[in-house]
């Protein structure tokens, strides 16, 4: 171990630079890539062991790129609490889900504020054809048997202490199941919300798609204006059964104000024979973002689209890990990421390919394109391919770029003022990714949050234009 990994260090906006004598251990991102820790285990034993984890372990470093890492030592763990609310029939949605969602039609929603579920909807049609969305808490005692055979299958509770922690404390929860031939065209809306400081949110959602179903799930993770810390500790697992179709879009912004919400979260998606699942995740800010999200193949014929955008702001900092894990074949795959950066914020996203031994035909591509919008922000984009097949093509590739001035010139020249010019570059740089969710009213609401983060960033954009 380097003595950059056993160093002590002082942080800036969860980036850190070393000192002799503090951190013990900084690990690197690795594909989950196995069973979890649903082993026939009840969910009280299960939760005995991730306290158990949560007490042994302690708060993770990860190594980035042999020059950065990402550290938690200034989430103060022990000062967050798990606040619950009162679930009432006539309790209006919260201020920043009831300003944040599209008013369109939906086939049901559930909200999560802080520890507790206070909002449950689902289309009575599809109840009555078997569709169950309800609190995790409440499928664990009502659909004991699909929760026991489905909850944690792949997900572990013991790689780092918030794992720990979510297995171990979360509460409320969402659960979703579509049974077999069951196809719906609007989406189901599952919401984490946080609206104040001091949280704690143990979010735990569990997703299952029986044979042949078809549907739509998006999910929204939102802060609202507070000042001080706040903690979202995230678990997310989605089954495709034989023929099962998904687009699943998620959209997570917890602002961009004075509050410093810590986002450390594991979602993954199992992709089943012959099913097919469309990700387009959208990370839009938080002051420490580290996600680990992983699509898997794991019955032959199955195909995955893992779309993604992230843009960061001011001091932001975001460390993304995306698994494209190939585990039978023939399969197939495509993951294509863009992101940008400005203020003084830090974005680092590593993308890999891993084809398992025996995943024969297995065809797949990753790539990644970023930008650079200020002199101070900074820009990691790392793909990687792991190959334990020969009868296989997996590629990858990643780009950093800038403004093209000769492009702002040119629309400059055609009637734009520089800001309209610089907003109609950068959203086009993403309308490639974003035209694929096939859903207009998500759409434009995520081309208006970046709408909005690129109005702020104005200055910053400027100034990196007038240095080069």
């Amino acid at each position: 171990m380097s003595e950059a990994e056993t160093n002590e260090s002082t942080e800036v906006a969860g980036a850190v630079a070393v000192k002799p004598g503090r951190h013990k251990e900084a690990t690197l991102h690795e594909a989950l890539a196995g069973a979890g820790a649903g082993d026939g285990r009840t969910l009280a034993q299960l939760r005995e062991a991730a306290l158990r984890a949560y007490e042994s372990l302690e708060l993770p470093v990860w190594r980035r790129s042999g020059f950065w890492s990402t550290s938690l030592t200034s989430l103060h763990l022990d000062a967050l609490e798990v606040r619950h609310h009162a679930s009432e029939p006539a309790r209006p949605l919260p201020e920043i889900v009831a300003a944040t969602l599209p008013d369109r039609p939906r086939a049901g929603r559930i909200v999560q504020l802080d520890g507790s579920v206070v909002h449950v909807e689902l289309d009575p049609e599809l109840a009555a054809r078997g569709v169950v969305l309800c609190p995790l808490e409440q499928a664990a005692t009502d659909h004991a048997e699909t929760f026991a055979q489905w909850y944690s299958k792949r997900l572990t509770l013991d790689r780092n202490k918030l794992e720990a922690a979510n297995a171990a404390f979360w509460t409320g929860g969402a659960f979703l199941h579509i049974p077999q031939g069951v196809v719906i065209e609007d989406p189901f809306e599952i919401v984490y919300a946080i609206d104040r400081a001091g949280v704690a949110q143990y979010g735990r959602t569990l997703i299952v798609g029986e044979s042949g179903s078809d549907f739509r799930v998006h999910e929204y993770e939102l802060g609202g204006d507070f000042e001080g810390q706040a903690l979202h500790a995230g678990a997310f697992e989605m089954y495709l059964r034989d023929g099962a179709r998904c687009r699943l879009a998620q959209v997570q912004d917890w602002g961009a104000g004075a509050g410093e919400v810590y986002d450390v979260s594991t979602r993954t998606v199992i992709v089943g024979r012959d099913a097919y699942c469309h990700w387009l995740p959208a990370l839009l800010g938080g002051h420490l973002v580290s996600p680990h999200m992983e699509l898997a193949v794991t019955e032959p014929g199955g195909d995955m689209g893992f779309r993604g955008i992230f843009f960061t702001e001011k001091e932001e900092h975001l460390d993304a890990f995306a698994v494209d894990l190939h585990e039978t074949g023939p399969s197939g795959g495509d993951v294509h990421w863009r992101g940008a950066a400005t203020g003084a914020s830090r974005a680092s996203f590593e993308g890999l390919i891993k084809i398992e031994p025996g995943a024969q035909q297995t065809h797949t591509y990753l790539q990644i394109h970023t930008m650079m919008l200020s002199p101070k922000a900074r820009l990691d984009a790392i793909p990687s391919v792991l190959v334990s097949a020969d009868d296989v093509s997996a590629s990858h590739g990643g780009t950093v770029g800038e403004l093209d001035e000769d492009l702002v010139f040119y629309m400059q020249s055609r009637g734009l003022d520089r800001a309209t010019a610089v907003r109609v570059i950068v959203e086009g740089f993403f309308e490639p990714l974003l035209a694929e969710l096939r859903d207009e009213p998500l759409e434009e609401l995520i081309r208006g949050k970046l709408a909005a983060k690129l109005a702020a960033a104005e200055q910053d954009i400027e100034t990196y234009a007038a240095s080069r």
